[in-house]
């Protein structure tokens, strides 16, 4: 008659996991059914170089930690997995979010982890070529929040999809150790691996401002772990200045990349659909490529004055067709011009590529080509050698930006460009 205590007790704390457990799945399932999802993270996928790549058994019985910034806050998220460069499926086992005790490390606060699910399961198996969006789940978080994202894969992927420059480093041990709270005498490195983005629901007329671009947008020469990139200081200055905008930037650059060609990741008009028009929430675009389209051009040599007039023609082209592409889908285009590169070590520009420079930044400022003009330019150029960057902005290679060079950078943004 009197029964097991042990075991009654064992029935109740089961049955109330379960209880609890269900009560975030009913968060989940009674959403509103338009619901305004913003992006409040993201990253451009590619297939990493070599040098970056991380050897195939190393994602085998493999757990793996990224610490993610946000930029908006919110009650209610979402995760992107991407297996876009995939050759074939690409099953993780487990997937877990928690909120990350410093972008640094790897620990995480343990009372926050939670188990996402993938049509109401923890596994999921995400097609070649494809991205795989989480189940909403109850997770409050604050503006400017550090997301730990990991995930467990019993497999490696036939083909790895990755964002190499991620200034950020994550973490990878073997074995199932989604819910540790640290991870010591973990491998580390710094890229992402098969992550895309985060997604908040966010008050009406919130929206996300995406920065299209190349390394200077993917934040080369900013510290790592620092999240300094000129489309961090941008978010810093939307979140302080016009918090009742509600507006998150999603960082859609890829070092090396051009318009007009692949190099490091594809072109920018390939990855268009992907990184721009499917971004949740996107009412805004700042499009800075074209310098590698420049440079490298001018690195071959030999060029006639005439290739280098059809090279600026297919540029402005690339950019009318971003331009037409983002406004079917009711996205403003703002140009960024491109920042001075002269003394570059790596593209040593001359006469011919400079004025190519001159002429691709003439046509972004020429009113009625975007729908406005931020002036990277003239904000980060030497005044007294306008083809150079301000030495106080130059992070030494006389290409990329400094930390204090981004800043600059964002701070030329006139924010009345988002009140529209």
């Amino acid at each position: 008659m009197g029964g097991n205590p042990i075991m009654s007790r064992a029935k109740m704390l089961f049955a109330l996991l379960a209880l609890l457990c269900a009560s975030r799945l009913v968060v989940a399932q009674n959403l509103p059914q338009h619901s305004n999802w913003v992006g409040t993270w993201a990253t451009s996928e590619q297939i990493p170089e070599p040098h970056n790549a991380l050897a195939p058994d190393d994602l085998r019985d493999a757990t793996v930690r990224q610490i993610v910034h946000l930029t908006i806050g919110g009650k209610v998220l979402r995760v992107h997995l991407s297996n876009a460069f995939g050759t074939a499926p690409l099953r993780f086992d487990s997937v877990h979010i928690a909120r990350a005790i410093s972008p640094a490390l790897s620990r995480i606060d343990i009372r926050t982890d939670r188990a996402l699910t993938f049509a109401g399961h923890h596994a999921v198996t995400v097609p070649a070529g494809a991205e795989y969006i989480s189940d909403p789940v109850d997770f409050p978080v604050a503006p400017e929040a550090d997301l730990a994202i990991t995930f467990y894969l019993s497999e490696p992927p036939q083909q790895e999809t990755s964002h190499p420059g991620s200034r950020a480093t994550s973490y990878l041990v073997h074995g199932n150790h989604v819910s540790d709270a640290d991870f010591p005498g973990a491998k580390t490195f710094d890229h992402w691996f098969n992550i895309a983005g985060v997604d908040m629901i966010a008050p009406p007329g919130a929206a996300a401002v995406v920065t299209l671009g190349d390394s200077i947008t993917d934040g080369h020469g900013a510290t790592t772990n620092g999240n300094d990139r000129w489309p961090d200081d941008l978010a810093r200055r939307l979140l302080r200045e016009m918090p009742a905008r509600h507006l998150s930037v999603l960082n859609q650059g890829i070092g090396g990349n051009r318009l007009l060609l692949d190099g490091l990741g594809p072109n920018a008009l390939a990855r268009f659909d992907r990184d721009v028009l499917a971004q949740p929430g996107v009412r805004y675009l700042i499009v800075l490529e074209g310098i590698n389209d420049i440079g490298m051009f001018g690195r071959s040599g030999n060029q006639l004055k005439s290739d280098h007039e059809s090279l600026v023609h297919k540029i402005i082209g690339a950019y009318q067709q971003i331009v037409l592409r983002a406004h079917a889908h009711g996205i403003l285009v703002y140009g960024g011009t491109l920042l001075p590169f002269g003394d570059s070590t790596f593209y040593k520009p001359g006469a011919l590529t400079e004025a190519d420079w001159d002429a691709v930044n003439r046509w972004i400022r020429t009113p009625g080509h975007f729908d406005g003009v931020i002036d990277f330019a003239k904000v980060m150029c030497d005044p007294k050698h306008p083809h150079h960057l301000l030495p106080a902005y130059d992070s030494g290679d006389h290409l990329h930006p400094s930390p204090a060079g981004y800043r600059a950078m964002a701070n030329a943004i006139p924010l009345s460009l988002f009140a529209k």
